[in-house]
């Protein structure tokens, strides 16, 4: 199992984010969406700690991105691909809400993307600072909906 899945985190465990993400980047790539994945590597050290894979499952037509920082921009190349590919939406899930989610989300805004955040397919190493970001942080920054929410937008009228 992927160590950031393994974490102690709430409001969910990791292993429920990752099951919601799974079922959310189905739904994107139904609708012909990209799905970004995004796992975290130690800058300086030659051998990664073990479980840093990838915890979601890529398909083809997945990006993957390795990131060194908190957040998911910063020298990994993600915006270039996400022009390339004409994206102008960012969907952001994973752990940890208060952590690399918003990193990522604060640099997507900066970068001029709409930004959606799906709620219950996230969670924090502190289930008060997670409800801060959804509830306070979030709002400011892009759409905050559940995953519910978010599929249901991706279907047609």
């Amino acid at each position: 199992m992927p160590r950031i899945i393994a974490l102690d985190t709430a409001p969910l465990t990791g292993a429920e984010v990752l099951e919601r993400s799974t079922a959310l980047a189905q739904a994107t790539r139904a609708v012909g969406g990209l799905v970004v994945n995004v796992r975290v590597e130690r800058p300086g050290v030659d051998v990664q700690p073990e479980g840093s894979g990838f915890a979601l499952d890529p398909e083809p037509g997945d990006i993957e991105i390795v990131k060194r920082t908190v957040g998911a921009f910063h020298l990994t190349g993600l915006d270039d691909v996400l022009q390339e590919h004409g994206i102008k939406t960012v969907v952001l899930a994973g752990i940890a809400t208060n952590f690399g989610v918003e990193s990522t989300g604060r640099a997507a805004d900066e970068h001029g993307y709409d930004t959606i955040y799906v709620t219950d397919a996230m969670t924090g190493l502190d289930a008060a600072a997670h409800d801060f970001a959804i509830s306070y942080v979030f709002p400011r920054f892009g759409t905050v909906c559940t995953g519910t929410e978010y599929v249901a937008a991706l279907s047609p009228a």
